[in-house]
């Protein structure tokens, strides 16, 4: 069993700061409270990860987060053993960490890892809410503390990597977007500590490269690039080049794409 101290070193003290698109705060809370797994959807730096650190203090829960890749597997979720001093020994994984914590555990980019992930996840996410450790023999009985949430890019999956029907029934859902104008200026104005004209501009900037996708981006500025820009300026680089190497680089090495990006904030700064 992890100690106490451990699931202290996981929880965020101090409240991380997000403004409230819609009614999403209310729907995880009661989604957590009736143990229901959730899924976040929606376009890379639109605020979800900030969200679940958010609700995490909000709740004071600790949380344990996964960055997932090509190569994550089940067996990296739950733990393996580990030959340690000529000493064979176990050690959980971060999965297993959160279940035994009682935490809130975000699989950050959920259809990038391996498809034998879902074996885990699955009776997570239904009435069982049980974790099989198989190579210990351990069936771990999910605490009512414990929250699963995952987070993907429905923008950027193709059809091999989108969430399975049979995964995706057992969440409740909640679909980001980018904010609307006047909240995603008070955003950059804050976090990226510019005045309220710059944060305009750099949001107007950043809804131009968003009229690009589907047309050569895959994506356009989010609102954490133009919070990156904003933070450059704010160091005194000039808004031009802030904008190039913060957005446009970050977007494409297209070089018309990269041309057509520095025009855009050359009309615009």
């Amino acid at each position: 069993m992890l100690s106490a101290e451990h699931a202290a070193d996981r929880m965020i003290l101090e409240e991380p700061y997000y403004e409230v698109l819609g009614n999403e705060r209310e729907v995880f809370t009661a989604a957590y409270r009736n143990q229901l797994p959730v899924l976040l959807k929606g376009p890379t730096g639109c605020g979800k990860t900030r969200f679940v650190h958010h609700m995490a203090w909000y709740l004071k829960r600790p949380l344990v987060t996964v960055a997932c890749h090509d190569d994550l597997t089940a067996a990296d979720l739950i733990g393996r053993y580990l030959v340690k001093g000529g000493q064979t020994e176990w050690l959980d994984g971060p999965l297993a960490q959160a279940v035994r914590m009682g935490a809130i555990c975000y699989l950050d980019e959920v259809v990038e890892a391996r498809k034998d992930t879902s074996v885990v996840i699955h009776p997570l996410c239904d009435d069982r809410r049980l974790l099989p450790i198989d190579k210990l023999g351990e069936l771990l009985q999910v605490p009512p503390e414990f929250c699963l949430v995952v987070s993907y890019n429905p923008g950027y999956q193709s059809v091999l990597k989108d969430l399975k029907q049979s995964t995706r029934q057992r969440f409740v859902a909640l679909e980001f977007d980018y904010p609307q104008p006047d909240l995603e200026r008070r955003i950059v104005e804050t976090e990226g500590h510019v005045g309220p004209e710059m944060a305009a501009r750099l949001v107007k900037f950043g809804a131009h490269t968003r009229n690009l996708k589907g047309a050569g981006l895959e994506e356009g500025a989010s609102t954490r690039l133009l919070v990156n820009a904003a933070k450059l300026i704010g160091s005194g680089v000039a808004p031009g080049v802030a904008c190039a190497s913060a957005v446009a680089h970050a977007l494409t090495d297209d070089a018309e794409l990269l041309q057509t990006v520095h025009e855009l904030a050359s009309a615009v700064f």
